[in-house]
């Protein structure tokens, strides 16, 4: 068992590393303003799964794979390039009118879910990031690693869901008033849909 220290530690810095801008707090953002709370959280709860998955690479060594293998590593990235580009196709493509009328339905939660799991594990950054960052906290002498790497990744998910969580709530209730206007709603998915770009083009240009 981890010392109480180095969990609150740990806390702290999953807290702010949380809060710094990044791909995964822009998309709750945007997805929550468009699409509303309970559809952001959704998408957050996809994200942390995600993260689940890199938690247990790390774990049991697989994120070294993206580490050492070029080829894998971009493999993985240009993936979620296409995926994010794919995204912000949709979200050109979609007018205010068409917010309010089938297109809405056919945003169920389920895609969401997996639009953020897909945004989240399509990323072989986050493994890399995992593979530095968890195993400073991590002591041979407190137990086998591949528990405690478990453990710390269970804390993160936890800070990155309360958080994310109190973006997709503020974002929605603000993008809810937003949506009332078709024009507002297209000015939405344009801006959805350059941010989709922006990442897809950081992700395909991210080195290793």
């Amino acid at each position: 068992m981890l010392p109480i220290e180095t969990q609150l530690t740990f806390l702290l810095a999953s807290l702010l590393l949380a809060l710094a801008p990044g791909p995964d707090n822009i998309f709750v953002l945007t997805q929550s303003a468009l699409h509303g709370r309970s559809a952001g959280i959704v998408v957050v709860l996809g994200l942390c799964t995600g993260l689940l998955f890199h938690s247990c690479a790390v774990a049991f060594g697989i994120a070294v794979i993206f580490q050492s293998s070029a080829l894998a590593f971009s493999l993985l990235k240009f993936v979620g390039a296409a995926y994010l580009t794919y995204l912000a196709w949709q979200a050109f493509r979609t007018s205010g009118s068409t917010i309010q009328g089938q297109d809405t339905a056919k945003i169920n939660h389920w895609q969401l879910y997996r639009r953020g799991i897909i945004m989240n594990i399509t990323n072989p950054k986050v493994s890399i990031f995992f593979l530095a960052f968890l195993p400073q906290f991590a002591d041979p002498q407190q137990g086998a690693i591949w528990i405690q790497i478990l453990l710390l990744a269970g804390l993160f998910v936890m800070t990155t869901v309360l958080i994310f969580g109190g973006i997709a709530v503020l974002a929605g209730t603000l993008g809810r008033w937003l949506r009332e206007s078709a024009r507002i709603q297209t000015i939405l998915n344009r801006s959805a849909g350059t941010v989709f770009l922006g990442l897809a083009l950081k992700l395909a240009t991210t080195e290793r």
